[in-house]
């Protein structure tokens, strides 16, 4: 496993390159899976747009203006920061890549590289707009076409998938919520994301971005279905990647002799959690005795474990060509994201059974109860879309 960059270029290449461990596997992976939705999203609200499901729309802005002391404000303060943690890290660098997300979580820094930078930010865009300022500002109508939301859909669903996906983890394990109010350790805050959590919070608030900038909602949700499930499958590799701890619960079972044994039973070494001591998934993590050892993370799993991420990965993959595939052939808005539903419910519900999980109602993990509404919930809404279509109502929405 490699917990962050560094890790695989070194153990890959044997380069060593420290500077590499500010960038965390997972979140590497997480960054691809962000850029692969929003790739497969702007590709699809294109195709809509040309096909007349979903419209182009116009807003008035007021161009000509000087830079205003809130957007220099904001300027100032990105350049404050980078500057701030950046110039230590150059004067430092030993001592950071020693833990960098202690580093980047603590209040060390350099004020001069801050405020150094955050002038230098804030002088790059008045001057910017100074280029642009006309005597008399004046209003113009823009046409805005679907593809270019397309960014802002992705950094919404980003922002308020990390918020949902944290609260559903706390309501998991309340524990992990207790655990960060008595100690204040801002790592808390970075560990332990529930996907379902995010789902649900990011899909309400990119549904609602959808109804505020007139774009039928039906149709967009259409389009934005197959990167939801490509993200999913690539945010998965990450996990198994980094070995972050959503692995199954260990398999002693013969492997059947066709299939590798790191696709049967896997002992995840230098996993990012560095797992040590018996688990409740029958595992126990030990010191590595022989083989790849970073320090640090220098642990394995006793016996292996269903590597559950990575056939999360490879249905996922499976289900996003099907989704793609389905994606002209489906022509009533709304089914597709309706069949996605079904998809990642079913897929989810089953993956359930051979990971580790903390039960959240009865024998009920909080993922099986989602999956379970999420096809109830995609089946019911492909019977309502089809009935309401036979009634003859439009096939979109606002």
């Amino acid at each position: 496993m490699y917990p962050t960059l560094y890790h695989a270029l070194l153990d890959l290449t044997g380069l060593d390159w420290p500077v590499l461990k500010f960038l965390n596997s997972f979140g590497f992976f997480v960054a691809l899976a962000f850029m692969a939705a929003y790739w497969t999203l702007v590709l699809e609200l294109k195709r809509k747009e040309g096909i007349g499901l979903i419209k182009a729309t116009t807003r008035k802005v007021k161009v000509g203006e000087g830079a205003k002391p809130a957007e220099l404000a904001m300027q100032g303060l990105t350049g404050f920061i980078l500057g701030w943690k950046g110039l230590y890290i150059l004067l430092h660098t030993a001592e950071v890549t020693a833990d960098p997300p202690g580093f980047l979580l603590s209040g060390k820094g350099n004020f001069i590289g801050g405020i150094a930078l955050a002038a230098l930010f804030a002088w790059l865009l008045w001057r910017e707009k100074e280029k642009k300022k006309l005597k008399e500002p004046k209003v113009e109508t823009v046409i805005v076409h679907p593809a270019q939301h397309g960014g802002n859909i992705t950094l919404t669903a980003a922002l308020w998938g990390f918020i949902g996906a944290k609260v559903f983890h706390w309501l998991e394990s309340p524990k992990d919520f207790l655990d960060l109010l008595a100690t204040g350790n801002l790592r808390d805050i970075i560990s332990g994301l529930t996907m379902y959590g995010g789902l649900i919070v990011a899909g309400i608030m990119v549904v609602r971005y959808f109804k505020k900038n007139g774009m039928a909602i039906l149709p967009s949700m259409d389009a934005a279905a197959p990167g939801l499930m490509l993200a999913y499958g690539i945010g998965r590799l990450g996990c198994q990647v980094a070995g972050d701890g959503d692995w199954g619960i260990a398999n002693t079972a013969p492997k059947p002799g066709w299939i590798p044994q790191w696709l049967w039973s896997y002992d995840y070494p230098n996993n990012v959690n560095a797992v040590l001591g018996p688990h409740r998934g029958g595992y126990v993590g030990e010191p590595i005795t022989n083989g790849t050892c970073f320090e640090g993370y220098c642990t394995h799993l006793v016996p292996g474990v269903f590597p559950t991420p990575l056939y999360e990965t490879i249905m996922c993959l499976l289900l996003f060509a099907a989704l793609w595939w389905l994606r002209k052939r489906i022509g009533l808005p709304g089914v597709l994201f309706c069949v996605y539903l079904i998809m990642n419910g079913v897929e989810r519900f089953l993956i359930e059974h051979i990971r580790v999980n903390n039960f959240f109602l009865g024998t009920w993990t909080q993922a099986e109860l989602i999956s379970l509404g999420l096809v109830i919930l995609g089946t019911a809404g492909i019977l309502w879309l089809r009935k309401r279509n036979s009634n003859g109502q439009l096939e979109g929405t606002h």
